[in-house]
């Protein structure tokens, strides 16, 4: 992609979408749409009875940055031996700990030495 190939729009000069029947579609019924769009194999509605696209919905990904962790081998393994989301598992527990102790002040190195 170069330069040339960017457009920008702003709300000014949006261009409208000329592919729109807006007339036929206000002349359907609610039940000549929903067949249209049953019929359409590229774009079918949900079925908000099947639990898969609840749970497909629920899911939000936010960007992650890699880190290395040193993590004893014991908490490692018995992480993994959870599922193959062992990472996300990680991440749910460090993110739950980060927000239970937001309130707190930043806490001492001193605090985590483990040689003592």
């Amino acid at each position: 992609m170069n330069e040339e190939t960017i457009v920008r729009y702003s709300w000014d000069n949006v261009p409208e979408d000329d592919r729109t029947d807006w007339a036929r579609l206000k002349a359907m019924t609610e039940e000549e749409i929903e067949a249209a769009a049953w019929s359409d194999p590229d774009n079918l509605p949900m079925d908000v009875n099947d639990p898969e696209v609840w749970n497909r919905g629920a899911m939000f990904h936010f960007p992650r940055k890699l880190a290395q962790l040193n993590i004893d081998p014991d908490l490692l393994d018995w992480f993994r031996s959870q599922g193959e989301d062992f990472r996300a598992q990680i991440g749910a527990v460090l993110q739950a700990y980060m927000e239970a102790n937001a309130h707190s002040e930043p806490a001492s190195a001193d605090k985590w030495k483990t040689d003592k």
